[in-house]
């Protein structure tokens, strides 16, 4: 398998589409090569010191959410002072950012009951930022659970973000929501009127499909009370304020997002084959909680957000050198997915440290032809 970094020259057609649903025959296959709720690759990492690494705190939480929730009442209050000048524009961008953007990672993290010590805290924080997200609180809690258990694992992740081959144009309509908003609000319509689809079915259990239904209706409720006082106000603020920050700050949530696993590896059981750990500046790490450090949090996903640049530091020596900054980030992605959309198999290797164990890949490289790809 080819594991160079540059672009075919010469054009090739596209690999046909790969089947991602979670009940067609991708999921049976998964299952039968034994890629499914697998054991996975984890760097070693002493008991104590792993202890100290998964203690759990409310300080750096609590006040990091306070910045956050203070920084989004005062940008708001300054669009809405400002409203009706250019003066307007910073402060809605700020604003939409701290909306659109951080709401993703405060849903990650407190839906894996880690950012706060205090499980109240936790779920209060988990449900503001599933609705400012446009989640269902109830589905995602078990589709990520499921995208922890599997992986990037083609047929029982739900959450693989670029499929082969992944759409240029979609991607980048993804960074100004326009398409993302749409297709998640149908999402909620959809499951406020009481209709799961059969990949839903197939992670969330069905004790928990009552909630699922329940929480899409509120969030259906308070998105259409933004919409009648906008009309009725005869004003677009409501709008700014809830809902539309989802497209006009979700930029940083996408950009930070597609570096996650673009261009790595599929049905492998090595979170540093899957995975990539991006070195960030401090506003984007503030904005994204620490997820830049992803390879880790796979890895050990009951490490606090806070603790994970320690992780970081403890086992480094067993992982491929961090990319050194988002453009390095998109630089190494984009040509890896550009030619995983004409040549089947491809993903980006990145070499590792001589210090660190072999990856674990065997059954990347002995999984046989049968998930419907073309040559």
């Amino acid at each position: 398998m080819p594991t160079d970094q540059t672009l075919v020259d010469r054009p090739r057609p596209l690999v046909e589409r790969r089947d991602y649903s979670l009940t067609g025959p991708s999921a049976a296959l998964a299952i039968e090569r034994g890629l499914a709720s697998a054991e996975w690759y984890h760097s070693e990492v002493p008991r104590k010191v792993m202890k100290g690494l998964m203690q759990r705190r409310d300080g750096p939480a609590i006040r990091d959410t306070l910045i956050w929730l203070g920084l989004l009442v005062l940008t708001a209050a300054g669009g809405i002072y400002f409203w009706g000048n250019w003066w307007c524009v910073p402060f809605w961008a700020v604003y939409g950012v701290l909306y659109g953007s951080a709401c993703d990672s405060r849903w990650h993290e407190c839906g894996h009951g880690t950012a706060f010590r205090t499980p109240w805290m936790n779920d209060v924080v988990y449900q503001i930022a599933s609705f400012m997200v446009m989640r269902n609180p109830v589905s995602w809690r078990w589709s990520h659970a499921r995208h922890h258990t599997d992986t990037i694992i083609v047929g029982r992740d739900a959450e693989i973000a670029f499929m082969h081959p992944a759409s240029i144009l979609l991607n980048i309509l993804h960074f100004i929501g326009i398409v993302d908003i749409w297709q998640w609000m149908k999402v909620l319509v959809r499951n406020a009127a009481g209709i799961l689809t059969p990949d839903e079915r197939n992670y969330i259990p069905e004790a928990e499909v009552g909630k699922a239904i329940f929480w899409a209706r509120v969030h259906v409720a308070i998105y259409a009370v933004t919409l009648i006082a906008a009309v009725a106000w005869q004003s677009f603020i409501p709008v700014m304020l809830i809902g539309g920050p989802r497209i006009y700050g979700a930029w940083h949530m996408f950009m930070t997002g597609m570096i996650q696993h673009g261009g790595l590896a599929e049905d492998v059981l090595d979170h540093r084959l899957n995975s990539r750990t991006c070195l960030m500046n401090p506003v984007s790490r503030f904005i994204y909680w620490n997820m830049n450090y992803h390879v880790e949090h796979h890895m050990f996903p009951m490490v606090p957000y806070h603790a994970l640049p320690r992780l970081h530091e403890v086992i480094k020596a067993d992982l491929p050198a961090p990319t050194r900054s988002i453009p390095a980030a998109f630089a190494e992605m984009v040509p890896a997915i550009l030619r995983q959309r004409r040549e089947k198999g491809y993903f980006l290797k990145k070499t590792l440290p001589p210090t660190a164990r072999p990856y674990r890949e065997e059954l990347h490289q002995t999984i046989p032809d049968r998930d419907g790809l073309k040559e």
